[in-house]
């Protein structure tokens, strides 16, 4: 059997924000195996975006990792640049990188709103933006990471669901803007069980509400990444709710 089947990504490249932990990261690692060299970005982890890239490195790609906020344009401008010179292009966009925050609606603030949407959407649209001229010229793949919270209202996340709502939209605008050449998708992760002892309660409840009888896992949201960026080219506008059947 021929690498590119036993390695469906060998040759590509892929940008993936936000992974030095949690979702991004197993994300990175789901790309790698599959064979693409993956450059991550962070902003205060550093320690743990190292440690990524090893573990990337250890399946055989090439791995970067470039500490970049998401909201800034001049740090977008760099990152972008970087993974291009240094990894020599780019084939895949992850935007992972995003915040969740829980407030009642009485107390959310202006403050709260902004910073909310300046990760969640503004962010995406930025990296989205520079680059798409790399992404053109090697018929690339854009790959946005949603929420059953941006299909779903929940009370006390207000900010957090019109964020991601906004995304799932942008991600089908994007998807009619950059045709032929890059296809753009969504993954929307539901209840996604990170083996947080703060939270194994609420996990425990949400479990027995969800059809499939249990939360998702990092590796669930991962593979439907890694399914976006091999998939037909034709396959683009979408929005996969990884949620076990919850939004149903």
């Amino acid at each position: 059997m021929s690498d590119r089947g036993t390695k469906p990504l060998a040759g590509k490249v892929a940008l993936i924000t936000g992974a030095a932990k949690r979702l991004g990261r197993a994300s990175a690692l789901a790309l790698a195996e599959a064979g693409a060299d993956v450059a991550i970005t962070f902003v205060k982890s550093e320690r743990e975006a190292q440690r990524t890239v090893r573990d990337v490195e250890k399946t055989g790609p090439r791995a970067l990792a470039i500490r970049c906020d998401v909201t800034d344009p001049k740090q977008v401008r760099a990152a972008v640049a970087g993974v291009v010179r240094d990894l020599g292009g780019l084939d895949i966009l992850v935007n992972n990188a995003g915040n969740y925050e829980t407030v009642a609606f009485e107390d959310l603030s202006l403050q709260h709103w902004d910073a909310i949407f300046a990760t969640n959407v503004r962010g995406p649209f930025l990296v989205s933006k520079e680059a798409v001229t790399h992404l053109r010229s090697r018929r690339g793949r854009i790959i946005n990471l949603g929420s059953l919270g941006g299909l779903r209202p929940w009370a006390s996340h207000a900010h957090y669901c019109s964020s991601k709502a906004a995304l799932h939209m942008l991600t089908k605008v994007m998807a009619k803007a950059l045709a032929p050449e890059i296809a753009v998708n969504c993954v929307a992760p539901g209840m996604i069980d990170l083996g947080e002892k703060s939270a194994a309660e609420f996990m425990n409840r949400m479990a027995k509400q969800t059809p499939m009888k249990r939360n998702g896992k990092a590796e669930d949201v991962a593979s439907a990444v890694a399914f976006f960026a091999a998939a037909p080219h034709f396959i683009t506008g979408q929005v996969m709710f990884v949620d076990g059947g919850l939004g149903l």
